[in-house]
């Protein structure tokens, strides 16, 4: 990748001034509104799903390990067609023609999107038999029906019998019987089938239902020990029986076909009296968003293609071909057999060393009041959350507790201790994010739940998500209110708290207490609250006050001092900031970016990011933690918190990053970013033609895996 500065010069620093070393360096103008300097967003997230399939390719995983990134492979590319391609597919129907700061137009996004995802299929396809084959050899076969013995035949038939077939609803389609609704992500057959008198032939769609297991256990044969487990696909084994499901006609053939229905859809403020109302109708018409993807076998005919086009109205290009069973999410349910040697070695997050010996609940305020308590998840538990929220429930002596929801997921213990909370006599606020994508139904679930046990609910507002993530416990101690504040990147889920990295942050300083107050009044009642004492807060001050931050290390540059800018997140695509990255890194500024997902930005383009390093890491745990560390003349500002630097977390969100302050806790967050900075297993490089490379290990250099070193700290703590 080649772009072309404007101007170039060369001129000498000022060494006795600077007291630096002299040296002449190129001053070169760059037009920072060159599309060439970005990379556009959807190529970007498409990369970071191909580093998930390679995980899923490399030989160092333990098997089952590499079935489960296949697997969420699978499913990323899922979600990426319902909100992604779905939204760029509605730009082109609209005939939306403006680009973005990368300059690729709507029409050449989707050519784009689609070349690049036909190669990824064909080399997932291919995945997929090199791990079936890999998982036979290892005593787990994924059987295809007509390799079974009979005795194994007659077992699942039997299965098929008493388990499948009350299940299934054969649709016949003919002038009476119009095509029927194909939901999104369903799996289908699609059969064709004669009647023996006429000679005619007919369609028929039968739905593989999705409330039974996507695997169907084969039993053992002679010889078998309990380590082997056999399985054949579910929509296998229906297609082998569907003579029982049309007595009397003739199977002529059948074909498995998947959709993706459009995901992406807009709230109708309009058509609701709230927002509750409003969500729950959005989320009954994605049910029938239109076709943005219909995925069919290989060895399907041009008719049944057809067929299926006309009726669901997608064009060529909307077809992809798998070889492999569709939809191989599926594959989950391996994760799920008793064969430890096959995974990864279990990991037990460990208590912090403060909270480890309470003898009572109530001790973990003691505790915060002590000092500030970083919590690093999932390297350390996060039982003590759950632990203060009990704590603030039960404790005489806490008044209310204030707490935002952004995706509590199933039996959540948080949500239990804030309805224990309200039971005894607790002030309860709960402000749950009802537009959390794919998470509305649940969230509708829980806030029904909590405004049952008198918890006073906020459901956000109709135009901006809370993405937020804090607590805030008020308690009255010796005739004053001391209040306890629980920050974090990642949401309040003790099950995805296993499994991503995530940072929270216990405190009490009365200046986090008055701003968790003030961002709560703003959440719930009219505020227009921009200047917080430690907060920085979007979509009103955010912006520009961490642009500040930036602004402020280029100045650190242009004096000749140490100038570095760490930041560790998901996604970096805002195009200001973007630019303003640039501009630093052309002063002088040392850049290490660890990102992820998604890069806009072009590392490595001499004299603009010439002095920026972009990395990502994809490994054990899905890395989700924002930290953003600015050096500062050697006084380095250190922040946390649930936001991305992207348009949607800065000005279409409520989000909060959060300083800290206490030294030794910045000590502990330096140190997490250089260990990730020295991966060379797990990390990748990002080049200037927007392609990822691994990290080459120099000779005689120590592998480096920042997961397992971070549990191996863990431990040692």
């Amino acid at each position: 990748m080649s772009v072309a500065p404007l101007t170039t010069s060369t001129r000498g620093n000022d060494a006795n001034k600077k007291n630096i070393e002299t040296t002449t360096t190129p001053e070169v103008e760059y037009d920072l509104n060159n599309p060439a300097l970005f990379i556009n967003r959807e190529l970007s997230l498409l990369e970071f799903n191909w580093r998930v399939l390679e995980e899923a390719q490399k030989e160092r995983h333990p098997l089952l390990e590499r079935v489960k990134f296949l697997a969420i492979y699978s499913s990323n590319m899922d979600e990426f067609f319902m909100i992604r391609v779905a939204g760029i597919m509605q730009q082109v129907a609209a005939g939306v023609t403006a680009a973005p700061a990368d300059g690729l137009s709507p029409t050449e996004q989707l050519r784009a999107i689609r070349k690049k995802v036909r190669t990824n299929l064909k080399v997932m396809n291919t995945c997929y038999d090199n791990l079936r084959q890999l998982l036979a050899q290892a005593g787990v076969f994924l059987h295809d029906y007509p390799d079974l013995t009979k005795s194994q035949q007659q077992g699942v038939d039997e299965y098929f019998k008493n388990e499948i077939f009350p299940v299934l609803t054969p649709l016949a389609v003919d002038p009476g019987r119009p095509f029927p609704h194909i939901s999104s992500l369903s799996l289908n057959l699609a059969v064709i089938v004669r009647d023996p008198e006429t000679g005619y032939q007919h369609f028929a769609r039968i739905k593989v239902p999705n409330t039974l297991p996507r695997l169907i256990p084969v039993k053992r044969v002679r010889g078998d020990s309990r380590r082997i487990y056999r399985f054949v696909w579910l929509e296998d084994l229906i297609a082998h029986n569907l003579a029982e499901l049309f007595p009397g006609y003739e199977i002529v053939e059948s074909h498995h076909f998947r959709i993706t229905r459009n995901a992406d859809l807009e709230i109708e403020g309009n058509e609701a009296s709230d927002l509750m109302e409003a969500i729950e109708a959005t989320v009954r018409r994605r049910r029938f968003g239109f076709v943005v993807r219909l995925t069919v076998g290989q060895n399907t005919p041009d008719h049944i293609r057809q067929l299926l086009a006309n009726n669901l109205s997608t064009r060529p290009e909307d077809t992809f071909e798998g070889a492999a069973p569709l939809g191989l999410s599926g594959l989950m349910g391996l994760l799920s057999i008793d064969r430890p040697d096959l995974k990864d070695p279990p990991f037990v997050p460990v208590i912090p060393s403060q909270l480890r010996n309470l003898s009572r609940r109530e001790e973990i305020f003691e505790a915060i009041k002590e000092n500030d308590i970083l919590l690093h998840h999932p390297y350390d538990s996060f039982v003590p959350v759950i632990d203060f929220l009990k704590a603030a429930a039960r404790d005489p002596k806490v008044v209310a507790i204030k707490q935002t929801l952004y995706r509590a997921g199933t039996n959540s213990p948080v949500v239990d201790a804030l309805m224990e909370a309200s039971e005894n006599g607790k002030q309860v606020s709960a402000l749950v994010e009802l537009k959390a994508r794919f998470d509305e139904e649940s969230n509708i679930g829980w806030a029904k739940a909590l405004e049952r046990e008198g918890v006073h609910v906020v459901y956000g507002f109709m135009s901006l998500k809370t993405h937020s993530k804090i607590c805030l416990v008020v308690r009255r101690e010796d005739d004053n209110i001391r209040r306890y504040v629980h920050l974090a990147t990642g949401n309040y889920n003790a099950a995805t708290a296993k499994i991503y990295t995530d940072l929270g942050l216990f405190t009490c300083k009365p200046e986090f207490g008055a701003d968790a107050s003030d961002l709560f009044n703003a959440l719930t009642g009219y505020s227009k609250k921009i200047d917080y004492n430690k907060f920085l807060v979007a979509p009103n001050g955010l912006r520009n006050q961490f642009a500040a931050l930036i602004d402020r290390e280029i100045v650190w540059a242009k004096k000749g001092k140490p100038a570095k800018l760490i930041f560790k997140m998901n996604s970096l695509i805002d195009p200001a900031f973007i630019r303003q990255l640039y501009r630093a890194s052309q002063a002088g500024v040392k850049i290490e970016l660890q990102i992820r997902g998604i890069c806009g930005l072009r590392p490595g383009i001499p004299y603009l990011s010439h002095n920026i390093r972009v990395i990502s890491v994809v490994g054990r745990f899905l890395e989700h933690t924002r930290i953003y560390y600015f050096h500062n003349g050697g006084n380095p500002d250190i922040f946390l918190g649930s936001a991305d630097l992207m348009p949607r977390n800065l000005d279409r969100r409520i989000e909060t990053l959060f300083p800290v302050e206490d030294f030794p806790l910045k000590e502990r967050l330096m140190a997490i970013l250089e260990i990730i900075a020295k991966d060379n297993v797990n990390a990748r490089i990002l080049q200037a033609d927007g392609n990822y490379v691994p990290v080459t290990p120099a000779k005689n250099e120590p592998l480096v895996n920042c997961q397992e070193e971070l549990m191996s700290r863990a431990v040692m703590r």
